[in-house]
């Protein structure tokens, strides 16, 4: 007998789940003109012609809804998101990833890694709404990278974003990544002292590290400071969250200004053992 929320009984694909309730969509709607409002000017577009955001299509939120109802039909076997109202998951999951999107647009962000990527906030929503050229979703949990191959290939996303169930320890090691990666985006992973020498090596001079934080994040960036120039960057914005219900939040951006030294990132146990 197949034991209840066994693997073989989730679903793989969004036909036949429960549409998203009125609620997640009124969230969201109520969201949208704060990132719309950052957003870079689009020549000559009108966009979907459904009026709701010219910048962000209706086809892109469609697909963005997808996502969340694959994963509220995944949270029950496996623990994606301790966020279960539908309405919550809009505002404090996509529309808190989609805080980024007007930064990404201005810099021109087309290919990106995302640390921790768990659920897949940031990196789902972002890979459809920028939309993305090329993206990694790095999840070293095997049962959520799992969730993540299937939400990339149910919203239609496998031709561009891929799934890799390791550490950035292991990815930063390897020559196809270190050095290669236009953004790396992070969101409730670690402090900044870590997450830069995680994020850091994985850029290309010039690449951004967006953190996701909520203030007060003074003394978090005070006790970074030493290590991210160590790293070889330097903290270049704090950008305000203005998000209704997240205005709290805030995305720090680091930029990479040279290699990062190759002893980095060191394992978890010297990282603890001598923080920078």
């Amino acid at each position: 007998m197949t034991p209840p929320h066994s693997r073989e009984s989730l679903p793989t694909c969004v036909n036949g789940l429960e549409p998203l309730p009125a609620g997640y969509w009124k969230a969201i709607r109520a969201g949208l003109p704060a990132i719309r409002a950052g957003l870079p000017a689009i020549s000559g577009g009108s966009g979907s012609g459904s009026g709701d955001d010219p910048a962000l299509s209706e086809a892109q939120l469609q697909a963005i809804g997808d996502h969340v109802r694959l994963l509220m039909a995944w949270n029950g076997a496996i623990n994606l998101s301790g966020i279960r109202a539908p309405e919550l998951i809009a505002r404090d999951q996509v529309l808190d990833s989609l805080t980024a999107l007007p930064l990404l647009r201005r810099a021109g962000v087309e290919e990106f890694l995302d640390i921790g990527s768990g659920g897949g906030f940031p990196g789902l929503p972002l890979a459809m709404a920028l939309p993305a050229r090329r993206a990694l979703l790095v999840e070293s949990v095997g049962k959520k990278a799992r969730f993540l191959a299937t939400a990339v290939e149910a919203t239609g996303l496998g031709d561009h974003v891929a799934v890799a169930a390791t550490r950035a320890e292991t990815l930063a090691a390897d020559p196809r990544h270190r050095g290669h990666w236009q953004a790396v985006l992070a969101r409730a992973v670690a402090d900044m002292t870590e997450l830069a020498e995680l994020a850091l090596p994985l850029l290309q001079i010039g690449g951004l590290l967006v953190a996701w934080k909520r203030q007060p994040i003074n003394d978090e960036l005070a006790r970074a400071d030493s290590a991210i120039h160590q790293l070889r960057g330097r903290l270049i914005r704090l950008q305000p969250v203005v998000v209704p219900g997240l205005e709290d939040h805030v995305l720090v951006v680091v930029e990479k200004l040279a290699e990062t030294p190759g002893e980095f990132p060191r394992d978890p146990a010297a990282r603890r053992r001598r923080p920078l």
